[in-house]
């Protein structure tokens, strides 16, 4: 693994401080919606923890994606939910400063990075989830721009979200040669916010979806045009893979901690849980799993840095971390027995995470083909 710049190392202990200050003790009140995670935005951004990847000229510290991997493996230790939505709105802010016409990176960029607007990029539909080419929300050529029509499903942030990047077909039959990503204003006539996704579990994540109804987009409101998005959105799929590989990491070296210090205190027929060898070796196995999940996601994450194709690593890393996770926090649970229940303990709440975990930005079923089509080689 390449060696963290200085300024990375910097920016990764402040997100150790704010997980520490601002996280951990909110996350159980998250989940049960007696506060909001975007309140929390703001304290985010004075470290610079929404600009990690942004370009200097526009705010941000333009710092590495192993960087911003380690940070979102620290946030989701306390947050899955949160990581996930603190990394979407930092993702739009990059895009858009990278992408965007000057105006339009200057009229959202500043405020993504202060944490003052919530970003989320929007690919799935209700009949388009990892098909992605399948999507049908139209955009329609009108005077001066676009006229977009169409739903979105299960979009990270979409409760809440102000600057959305959205993806729209131009050109129907043409599949993914006509896809176009667009910047959508929720603050616009046209735009129309649907009922939060009714989920039980991760409702930091601001889960939901909306629709869009003869929506103008201005001409350089365009992000990305046909012929280029599709392939856009793939390299940040692949991006977002590997990171979620890193917050399953994240979250079982929470579980693991957790589970070693209740182990030293709880005694049990007159020995400590650490001086029982099954007990033990649950955690010791624990620990081999781990440390093989990040070696791919390292892996994964070194190549995005060097520019290099990152597909199958990034599906590598997301397959084995997600099975990893699924298995040991349900194994760390059990070794905590009943007192891993309580919600001082965020075992509960990992394991649903990391359900979810599997599913956003491709199943492993999914994932398992693009492995299965490199072995199978041309």
């Amino acid at each position: 693994m390449s060696e963290l710049s200085p300024a990375a190392l910097q920016a990764i202990e402040a997100a150790r401080a704010f997980v520490a200050e601002h996280v951990r003790p909110q996350a159980a009140a998250w989940e049960r919606a007696e506060r909001d995670s975007r309140d929390s935005l703001p304290a985010a951004a004075k470290p610079g923890l929404l600009g990690l990847q942004v370009p200097v000229a526009f705010g941000g510290s333009g710092l590495s994606f192993t960087c911003k991997m380690r940070v979102a493996e620290l946030l989701a230790a306390a947050d899955f939910g949160f990581a996930m939505s603190l990394i979407n709105t930092h993702n739009v802010a990059d895009d858009l400063a990278r992408e965007a016409s000057a105006e339009v990176a200057l009229r959202y960029v500043p405020d993504l990075l202060s944490g003052r607007r919530i970003g989320c990029t929007a690919l799935t539909e209700p009949g388009a989830g990892s098909d992605f080419a399948a999507i049908e929300t139209r955009a329609r050529t009108v005077a001066g721009g676009w006229r977009l029509d169409g739903r979105k499903a299960w979009i990270t942030n979409a409760a809440h979200a102000d600057v959305l990047v959205v993806y729209a077909q131009t050109e129907p039959g043409s599949a993914a040669a006509g896809i176009a990503a667009f910047v959508v204003d929720a603050s616009r006539a046209g735009f129309h916010r649907e009922p939060r996704t009714s989920v039980s579990a991760v409702r930091s994540m601001g889960t939901g979806g909306f629709r869009l109804e003869r929506y103008l987009c201005r001409d350089d409101e365009m992000l990305h045009p046909p012929g280029q998005a599709f392939k856009r959105a793939l390299h940040a799929i692949n991006g977002a893979r590997v990171y979620v590989a890193a917050m399953c990491c994240g979250m079982v070296a929470d579980g693991m901690r957790l589970a070693s210090a209740y182990g030293r205190q709880r005694r049990t027929f007159g020995k400590s849980l650490h001086e029982h060898q099954g007990w033990r070796w649950s955690l010791a196995n624990a620990a081999i799993d781990l440390d093989a999940a990040r070696a791919l996601a390292d892996a994964a994450a070194e190549r995005i840095d060097a520019g290099s194709d990152v597909q199958g690593a990034a599906a590598r890393a997301k397959i084995f971390a997600t099975r990893m996770a699924q298995e040991h926090l349900a194994a760390l649970l059990h070794a905590m027995g009943a007192e891993g229940l309580h919600e001082q303990y965020p075992l509960v709440r990992h394991l649903a995470a990391v359900q979810v975990a599997g599913l956003v930005d491709g199943s492993t079923e999914m994932l398992l083909e693009r492995v299965a089509r490199e072995i199978r080689g041309p």
